[in-house]
């Protein structure tokens, strides 16, 4: 049985996931945080995943070397036993076509990076409050 909700992290930027994991930490959002710098370990991971214990919702850059965000999302909403996983797309991309595409691929959610830390913290609250509460 799963004690604390699992979020999965994924950016190519190591700075990037810190500061995402951070911005959780700071509205005292207590869970279980893990890193990966691409899709493919994305993917790794959650293969290797039992059932009763899948991640409580994945962070996804889009723009990732090896199998980028795209690749990974529609891997992971096509997949009989992973669809049911919440993903949220958290890239730089404002582009109408990014956002088209991601919902077009099953995500739960796109959201723009913004720009100061003050407004990652509200984001990250919200995603918390809406996802995981």
């Amino acid at each position: 049985m799963k004690l604390k909700h699992q979020i999965l992290i994924v950016d190519d930027d190591a700075d990037d996931r810190e500061i995402i994991k951070d911005a959780f930490v700071a509205s005292q959002q207590d869970y279980e945080y893990i890193f990966f710098e691409n899709g493919d370990k994305l993917m790794d991971y959650l293969n290797s995943c039992d059932e009763n214990n899948f991640p409580s919702l994945v962070m996804l850059d889009l723009n990732m070397p090896g199998k980028d965000g795209r690749a990974s999302l529609k891997e992971i909403k096509t997949d009989k036993r992973l669809h049911i996983i919440p993903v949220i797309v958290f890239t730089t991309s404002s582009s109408q076509r990014d956002k088209t595409i991601s919902y077009d691929f099953g995500a739960n959610c796109f959201v723009t990076k913004p720009d100061t830390f003050n407004n990652l913290a509200d984001i990250t609250a919200c995603i918390a409050k809406l996802w995981l509460k």
